[in-house]
């Protein structure tokens, strides 16, 4: 079993690398194979909303016309049988680069000229998924008042999972090297054992 982890942060070993590496790590405990990809490392353009990928219906992904690595990223995805999509809070939505990722999946509907709406194009949504995002502000505050868990979520419905379990990580720049919590740390890697079960 793989389980890839798409990670929007800027920093490495930041609070959301830290939580992703936790849920890796029980994942592993569990026999899965696991692989970080961190997005701010990848050649990832930005959509430019021309629509080639979506005119195609009978496609199970439409093809971008951007030469860049998302091609790659979104082939390894699609092998995998887990995910874990993590991003932290940035002026209360996910980060840039994340949001960069999330428009290029635009080729995961099917919109021909003409027609007024997108349409999921129809294939098996057979992956488990968790969502990781932290934040400054207590995680009551950015469960309820953010879109950040609806966003990650459709990311994991555009890549064909299922979210089965959200994490999130309030007051989490209380200090610059904040320590994960152990109630956190145990959130985790509960998390990491619900991707394999």
């Amino acid at each position: 079993m793989m389980v890839i982890a798409i990670v929007g942060s800027y920093r490495k070993n930041g609070v959301t690398d830290r939580v992703v590496d936790e849920i890796l790590s029980s994942a592993r405990e569990q026999g899965a194979q696991t692989k970080k990809i961190f997005l701010i490392e990848k050649h990832i353009e930005f959509c430019k909303n021309c629509r080639s990928c979506t005119q195609l219906k009978d496609l199970k992904r439409g093809e971008c016309v951007i030469s860049d690595e998302m091609n790659c990223i979104l082939d390894e995805i699609e092998q995998s049988d887990a995910l874990v999509i993590a991003s932290p809070v940035n002026f209360g939505t996910i980060t840039a680069v994340m949001k960069k990722f999330y428009e290029r999946l635009a080729c995961y509907s099917w919109w021909p000229w003409g027609k007024r709406f997108p349409r999921k194009r129809d294939y098996i949504k057979n992956k488990r998924a968790v969502v990781v995002a932290s934040s400054a502000a207590p995680g009551l505050f950015t469960r309820f008042f953010t879109k950040i868990v609806k966003q990650l979520k459709d990311i994991a419905k555009c890549l064909g999972a299922k979210k089965i379990s959200s994490l999130i990580v309030g007051s989490s720049a209380v200090n610059p090297n904040q320590e994960l919590k152990a109630r956190t740390r145990k959130k985790a890697c509960k998390s990491g054992r619900k991707l394999i079960i």
